[in-house]
């Protein structure tokens, strides 16, 4: 059995804890450390429990506290090489990663750390580089694919193994449009190497659903340009006009963006 808590999620900071009974790790580290301090002590997690940090990409919303995190727990910080690189030339992180606790990774090819079967999988967006990550233990598996321009052939292979799935919903088509933004911020996020839609992530997974997909946590969602239940009801219609019923089938769930979703536990 695994553990999954959002720390937050969204560009104010992006920060997931996964845990097996024996290995814990986080994929990404955009919030301030004194929240994850505190989010530590709120659920009991002790640092030393911590084996190492996914990074998933290179903005600062990804990244402001992992140096720091690093330095201070000696904890092992896990990249490309690409995005290894970007995160030394973001001015906007609190610190930098130590070259003496960076892990290099290859997309496609399987880790382990603990008793954690990994994969990072690459997805369009405007950053160095980008990735997902499939994260496997005891025949559990779940996929996180927190900033994607668009849907592409690797998304679909993790969702479709996969029984939990965390995936953006960033923004509402009409929202954007109608909103403040402007011109060149709209096509930034609507390019194909921005962010995905409530519509894309509605047809991507309708498209993708399988029986074993029993739990789906939308995330990175816009606060300019979405709700938390305009992006439910969108994804949660559209799959129920495919026959899969939330609830029935599958269940529905929104990280919430500067504060704690969690913890569930994934069996």
């Amino acid at each position: 059995m695994m553990k999954f808590i959002s720390f937050g999620s969204g560009s104010s900071g992006n920060c997931y804890y996964m845990a097996s009974e024996t290995t814990a790790i986080l994929i990404d580290a955009g919030i301030s450390i004194r929240k994850i301090k505190k989010y530590f002590k709120d659920y009991g997690i002790k640092p030393s429990m911590i084996k190492a940090i996914l990074i998933t990409h290179d903005h600062a919303d990804h990244i402001k506290a992992a140096g720091c995190i690093s330095s201070e727990y000696f904890v092992p910080v896990y990249a490309t090489e690409l995005i290894h690189k970007g995160m030394q030339k973001n001015y906007n992180a609190f610190k930098k990663v130590d070259i003496s606790f960076a892990k290099y990774i290859d997309t496609d090819v399987d880790f382990e750390i603990g008793d954690l079967n990994i994969k990072a999988f690459s997805l369009p967006h405007d950053s160095t580089e980008n990735v997902g990550y499939t994260i496997e233990n005891a025949g559990t598996v779940m996929s996180v694919m927190t900033d994607v321009g668009a849907p592409v052939e690797a998304m679909k292979s993790a969702v479709r193994q996969s029984g939990y799935v965390v995936i953006e919903a960033n923004y509402d088509d009409v929202m954007l449009q109608n909103g403040n933004y402007p011109a060149h911020l709209k096509a930034r996020i609507t390019s194909g190497t921005g962010h995905l839609s409530n519509r894309q992530t509605a047809s991507f997974l309708a498209e993708n659903f399988h029986e074993g997909l029993s739990k789906i946590w939308l995330c990175h969602l816009s606060e300019e340009n979405n709700h938390p239940e305009l992006a439910r009801k969108t994804i949660e219609a559209h799959l129920n006009s495919f026959g899969f019923i939330n609830e029935k089938d599958y269940e529905l769930e929104v990280l919430r963006r500067n504060t704690p979703t969690g913890p569930f536990d994934l069996i």
